[in-house]
């Protein structure tokens, strides 16, 4: 068996499509047939996944979402990690006190402002900002929950430093302009990866991610077999130990196929 994940955005879609194209799905159908275990390993929600792939299932049946803390295997629900309820109000207290800030809370895939305005969300993440509602803090712990901003590069970080500084129970990185991902402290896409290697006792050779952006990092650095596209960012790219084309390009889907068939497509 080979594991095979890759990020969503930015590595197969493209910015400004909604969902992954049918030239990166063939790919990962072929994967699959081959007795691969192939799927995302994204920061969107589980609930998300179906949605982006457009129902098609072969594509991600093997998926990590939510930054590592869902992961599943042949369909199911294999590993889940939360957020407590206490620390999704003591973001929601921070959040509320920056400019155009806030945090939003996802029940399966409907996004859910306990704090800032829909406005500011819309400009942070528009696809979450045109079915987002308003709702009280959670009574219970959640999966997932970003913390937004519509501000530029920089106040974005300032948004993540902010959290990081006040709440250390948790770790915090910025996948994009305006959104913040949140996770339990020490758990993260990498420790995701290495939890499913060690679940399904794939050889540690025969494991391959692939990524863009700053999220991607832990998981960059947790295999051998990392692979950035060439639209990523300085930092993963350096993380990475293979270079490919760019997600517009299909690099991933030319890579993913090569695999498949028993072939290695990367050089030095």
């Amino acid at each position: 068996m080979r594991l095979i994940l890759a990020d969503i955005d930015r590595t197969i879609m493209p910015f400004g499509d909604t969902v992954v194209p049918a030239r990166v799905r063939e790919a990962f159908r072929a994967a699959a047939e081959a007795g691969c275990a192939v799927g995302p390993c994204s920061g969107r929600g589980r609930d998300w996944i179906s949605i982006l792939f457009d129902g098609d299932e072969p594509c991600y049946q093997t998926n990590i979402a939510t930054n590592g803390l869902q992961v599943s295997y042949g369909g199911e629900l294999v590993l889940e990690r939360h957020i407590p309820a206490e620390m999704v109000a003591r973001m929601a207290a921070l959040t509320a006190e920056v400019p155009h800030a806030g945090l939003v809370w996802f029940d399966g895939a409907e996004p859910k402002v306990v704090a800032g305005d829909m406005e500011d969300l819309k400009v942070a993440f528009p696809r979450y900002g045109a079915c987002g509602v308003y709702v009280p803090l959670p009574g219970h712990d959640v999966v997932k929950a970003n913390a937004f901003v519509a501000g530029d590069d920089a106040a974005t970080r300032e948004l993540a430093e902010l959290l990081t500084r006040e709440i250390p129970e948790l770790d915090f990185d910025v996948p994009q302009r305006g959104f913040v991902n949140i996770m339990p402290a020490g758990w993260n896409k990498g420790a995701a990866v290495l939890w499913l290697v060690d679940y399904l006792g794939v050889a540690s050779q025969d494991v391959f991610v692939f990524g863009d952006a700053e999220n991607d990092l832990s998981m960059l650095r947790a295999v051998e077999n990392s692979v950035a596209v060439a639209n990523a960012t300085p930092d993963a790219a350096a993380a990475a130990r293979w270079h490919i084309g760019a997600c517009e390009d299909f690099a991933v889907a030319d890579a993913v196929e090569a695999l498949a068939s028993g072939g290695f497509p990367f050089t030095e």
